[in-house]
């Protein structure tokens, strides 16, 4: 079950001033370091700077020519197996704290790059992010299966979803999460089926949203608008461009018995909709602005940083004196200082200032390694807006 091509191992000679990079346990080599060669996609290199040595799969596409498994002896048959089942292990407490629904394999933080597998319920979905590491989605599958115990492990296409291991899954899954219900889509939904790294900063929301009017900006399914009627909030606007992405918020706040009168649904463009709402004269105690990820390549992250200057203003606009903004950013390519300064300037675009209350990042489940800070790719500001 090692999922790792046999056969001899070409060797990938590196500039010599590498070897300190190469023995700081990064797990990636990019394409741009990489010397002539004659790979073609998916094998399994030896990776030598200096006198350091890594083991990894090469991809014949993307920015990342090499992403690397294990240094000094190449992964054996015993690597996949003692990997998943620390990185299932480690999820336990979670499971024991009655959550249904969480992140089983996070890539790089589990030694697994480019692989995830996220849990629903009796199920799981696979994602690979490397076309070289779906020669490791079966073997994986059949770990997780046995590891977590599950009916049915899967991986996402486009257009469908393919059973590796076990039974396939229904359309739909009913998940814990903090004593919440949800559905998650497992064939439509965005990722794998919901946005699982919000998890703690739901609770967040629950907690602060005691008496407030909410306004709850790409919304999607409704996890953070559940969260704030189940903490007590004594209305809730979820906005977001998608109609199943409402349907479902909908579906969500009902799944939990939660008084439907003071949830209300708007289908719109959310950069539209900040200009609208602050020219019809509304205003909310909490706003919650989650919007996707504005770039996936570093020469994208200026006009990401513009977006986020952009909404942060429009939702400041639309936040009380003395109200609460919380903000996020899933953009890996901003780091979280950048992030905070964009805050801060769209604040200031609008008149407004504040303080942050809550900084959040990825949970447990989203182990980044000291090694590897491109893999803190999840900020969460909460700001106390000044009166």
């Amino acid at each position: 079950m090692s999922g790792f091509a046999a056969g001899p191992l070409e060797t990938i000679r590196l500039d010599a001033g590498l070897e300190t990079a190469l023995r700081s346990g990064h797990p990636w080599i990019y394409r741009d370091r990489l010397p002539w060669h004659r790979l073609t996609g998916g094998e399994l290199v030896r990776v030598e700077a200096g006198r350091a040595a890594a083991f990894g799969l090469y991809d014949a596409a993307g920015a990342i020519g090499v992403r690397l498994f294990t240094w000094d002896a190449p992964p054996d048959r015993s690597f996949l197996p003692d990997t998943v089942g620390r990185a299932v292990a480690s999820r336990d407490p979670l499971r024991d704290a009655g959550h249904s629904a969480y992140r089983l394999i996070h890539g790089e933080g589990d030694g697994l790059p480019a692989v995830v597998a996220d849990r629903y319920g009796r199920f799981a979905v696979l994602q690979p992010h490397a076309e070289s590491v779906r020669q490791l989605l079966t073997p994986v599958a059949r770990l997780v299966l046995r590891e977590a115990r599950l009916k049915g492990v899967v991986v996402r296409t486009d257009d469908s979803l393919q059973v590796l291991a076990g039974d396939a899954p229904p359309p739909e899954e009913t998940v814990v999460e903090n004593g919440l219900r949800f559905v998650a889509n497992l064939r439509e939904g965005q990722k794998t089926g919901m946005f699982l790294d919000h998890r703690e900063h739901r609770a967040t929301v629950r907690d602060l949203a005691q008496g407030l009017r909410v306004l709850d900006l790409f919304c999607y399914a409704g996890g953070f608008s559940v969260n704030a009627l189940a903490g007590g909030a004594r209305e809730v606007w979820s906005v977001d461009a998608a109609a199943p992405a409402l349907r479902d918020a909908t579906r969500n706040v009902a799944l939990n018995d939660l008084p439907s009168g003071r949830h209300r649904t708007i289908e719109a463009d959310v950069f539209a909709v900040l200009e609208q709402l602050f020219e019809a004269g509304e205003r909310f105690d909490l706003v919650i602005l989650d919007p996707p990820s504005l770039a996936r390549a570093k020469r994208q992250r200026a006009r990401a940083e513009s977006a986020y200057r952009h909404l942060n203003a429009g939702a400041a606009r639309l936040t009380v004196a003395g109200g609460l903004l919380a903000t996020a950013s899933c953009t890996a390519q901003i780091a979280p200082s950048a992030f905070e300064k964009v805050v801060r300037a769209g604040l200031a675009s609008a008149g407004r200032s504040g303080n942050i209350v809550v900084r959040g990042g990825q949970p447990p489940d989203h182990p980044v390694p000291s090694s590897f800070p491109e893999g803190r790719y999840l900020k969460f500001l909460t700001v106390r807006l000044d009166p």
